[in-house]
């Protein structure tokens, strides 16, 4: 997946690589180093959201009577880090990253909810949401586009999209 990633931008004019120290983001990263020549360079900044629900499939916290403690507040939210703070930071990232790349392109590889949260808060939407209703697949780009320091568009692709969805059947298989 990641590799495909690496192919959809190689015509790009990218200068500049950064990642979560995670090692699941310096995986992704690192097909996109490798197709433009650059060091991945690591950041803080664009780490996971850390939740008390880490690991868990988010169906399953739902299912557990003894998570509802830590769902008492989606605002904030009351299970983890508050959306706020990671927009602070990730929006810190960006202007970062654009400062030191003025007039050029930027890869940033992080996850899923703070990748969600900066795009919600590019958007002027809310950032309080349903988990299972983010647009941001497995290796797919969300792209922040600037004229000068003013935010022009906000963009969505997956290409490694076939990857990840199973293609739908016209019916059902059942088996006998």
């Amino acid at each position: 997946m990641a590799e495909m990633v690496g192919k959809a931008l190689a015509n790009r004019d990218i200068v500049a690589l950064y990642s979560s120290p995670l090692e699941r983001a310096q995986e992704t990263a690192a097909p996109i180093a490798q197709t433009f020549d650059l060091p991945i360079q690591t950041d803080d900044r664009l780490i996971e959201a850390e939740n008390v629900f880490q690991g868990m499939v988010i169906g399953s916290m739902f299912r557990t009577p003894g998570n509802y403690r830590h769902l008492w507040n989606p605002r904030r939210p009351s299970w983890g880090e508050p959306y706020i703070q990671v927009v602070r930071r990730m929006r810190s990232m960006i202007d970062d990253a654009r400062a030191g790349a003025r007039g050029h392109e930027v890869v940033l590889v992080s996850h899923q909810l703070p990748i969600w949260i900066i795009r919600l808060a590019a958007e002027g939407r809310r950032l309080t949401h349903d988990p299972r209703r983010r647009q941001c697949e497995l290796a797919s780009l969300t792209s922040f586009t600037f004229e000068g320091d003013r935010l022009t568009s906000v963009g969505y692709s997956e290409p490694a999209g076939a990857l990840i969805k199973p293609p739908k059947l016209l019916k059902p298989v059942k088996r006998r």
